[in-house]
């Protein structure tokens, strides 16, 4: 019982009203990811000149048609619509995913410190050159600030579009914001956070990338009428705003701070978000970093060397692997197979299809209820998500998936089957079971498996793989989706994400291990540990 009181009144102390603040201010960034992921569902047939009159008699309908009602703000003369066909809004979904890919590497390469300047390979008149360049955003801070820039810029052009072209740019622009904010974000919360609360701190990116989703259905499903979409687009233009201002008193990572011998100010940091009268001494020794004499000796080394000081390295340490070199290393290329494998299964069986375009989806058989159970849905993947949060630690990684690649299949062919023959219930719960199937392992697995199927010289390059992977294949669901549905017919698209779902089930069984209770990767893969 005392152990239980002392665990309990340590984990209050370790969460504090700051840190609470830090993780809200921040995370407001994978909100911007989910939200513009969604932003185009519900306002999608008023915004392409396709809306048809409602004539449902609910409660929340006839709320809706007050709203319509309403006198709309003049907005200067903009359409309240702009005409598309399928591939042009295929194109305007998808660029959003294109923006992210570009803003997610560049991002994982300023966080590893590979656009960072270095005057030791900048030497004659080519150094020169690169001198009077500016130089990439350095620290974690920098790098959320300059995503508020496209969070405001990109719904600036969405919101104010007179047509597809600037709707594209400001897609674009938001799409660069939430690929950096994606990367970023989760590595300056694992950096603050506690070290026994990192796994309850870590899940909240994936929550308030589901808050996002939800506000997003939530203003679209009141908002699509008129002129009034662009308002959905301005919202995520203010949460942009308040998130720059919010970030004033946001701190630099303390860990980052350490690790470029910046000790004393990262100690001040720390104990600032840890509270009054909590020793940090313990976890910053956990990081392996010196005291203030380091920083003090690297300052001078730094005044005096035009070589900057390396770091300390950990006794067995490896070399990193870079991007390229992570493939066709012998202990990695199957980490990379299975990490790229499982990042195309998560978008391939078609989650995204019903994020971006559930109601264009529903609304040939439920058009009464397709925004409602649009809303129901995100509301649903955010419970979901939240509750099966350790179901990874409890049933294993690969456990998970497979049953959620399972359910995804299920559901996929039976929503095809409601859809072709006119089935409203099916259709509905299908749609519900295969978002919640979803949550249950490709949602969150994985982002874990990139971390634990390779060494920490590998992870790294991994992750850049496997964030590759997971952009282009949403650019590939969000672009050719609304072709397929419209060639292929209303619900035999899902068919073939049924059969994708077949495939990934297979591939997973065969090539992905199980990385729960594994020490490292070398027992992932059953490899003899080798000792240097």
């Amino acid at each position: 019982m005392a152990n239980s009181d002392t665990s309990k009144k340590s984990w209050t102390q370790d969460i504090t009203a700051y840190l609470l603040y830090l993780s809200l201010i921040t995370t407001m960034g994978p909100l911007q990811f989910g939200f513009h992921l969604a932003e185009l569902n519900a306002p999608q047939a008023v915004l392409t000149c396709t809306a048809k009159p409602s004539t449902s008699s609910t409660l929340l309908s006839h709320l809706r048609t007050s709203l319509t009602t309403t006198k709309t703000p003049n907005l200067n003369g903009l359409p309240t619509c702009i005409p598309m066909n399928p591939t042009q809004f295929g194109l305007v979904s998808s660029i959003y995913t294109l923006g992210g890919l570009i803003g997610a590497l560049t991002s994982g390469m300023l966080a590893s410190g590979s656009l960072t300047t270095n005057p030791v390979h900048s030497t004659g008149y080519t150094g020169h050159l690169f001198s009077k360049l500016p130089s990439p955003p350095s620290g974690r801070l920098a790098q959320m600030r300059l995503t508020t820039l496209f969070f405001v810029l990109g719904p600036l052009f969405e919101s104010l579009a007179p047509a597809i072209w600037v709707l594209v740019i400001g897609r674009f622009l938001s799409g660069l914001g939430a690929g950096a904010a994606i990367v970023v974000v989760p590595i300056y919360i694992s950096e603050t956070a506690p070290p026994r609360e990192k796994g309850l701190f870590g899940a909240l990116t994936q929550v308030m990338v589901n808050v996002g989703i939800v506000l997003a259905q939530l203003l679209g499903y009141f908002l699509s009428y008129a002129n009034m979409w662009r308002v959905v687009f301005a919202v995520a233009g203010a949460v942009g705003v308040v998130q720059f201002l919010g970030l004033c008193f946001v701190p630099e990572s303390p860990k980052w701070l350490a690790e470029r011998g910046r000790v004393g100010t990262a100690k001040r940091v720390l104990g600032r978000v840890r509270g009054k009268g909590v020793d940090v001494e313990e976890e910053m020794n956990g990081w392996e970093i010196g005291g203030e004499e380091r920083e003090e000796e690297e300052s001078l080394l730094r005044s005096t060397s035009p070589h900057p000081p390396s770091q300390p390295r950990k006794k067995g340490s490896k070399d990193p692997v870079s991007i390229f070199n992570v493939m066709l290393h012998p202990d990695h290329n199957k980490a990379i197979i299975a990490v790229v494998g499982v990042m195309l299964a998560q978008q391939l069986c078609g989650i995204n299809s019903i994020v971006m375009y559930s109601v264009s989806i529903l609304s040939t058989i439920l058009p009464t209820a397709a925004g409602l159970i649009t809303v129901a849905v995100g509301g649903l993947n955010l419970v979901v998500t939240i509750a099966c949060a350790p179901l990874a630690d409890r049933l294993g990684r690969k456990t998970c998936l497979l049953l959620s690649i399972a359910g995804m299949g299920t559901n996929a062919l039976l929503l095809g089957i409601g859809i072709i023959f006119n089935i409203k219930a099916l259709s509905a719960v299908a749609t519900l079971l295969f978002v919640a199937s979803f949550a249950v392992g490709l949602g969150p697995v994985p982002f874990i498996l990139a971390s634990e199927l390779v060494g920490p010289e590998a992870v790294g390059a991994t992750q850049s793989w496997a964030l590759a992977a997971n952009w282009i294949a949403t650019f590939v669901v969000a672009q050719f989706f609304p072709v397929l549905n419209e060639v292929l017919g209303k619900g035999k698209v899902y068919f073939v994400f049924a059969g994708l779902a077949l495939g990934f089930f297979a591939f997973v069984a065969w090539w992905v291990p199980e990385t729960k209770g594994k020490r490292d990767a070398d027992e992932v893969w059953g490899r003899t540990r080798r000792e240097d």
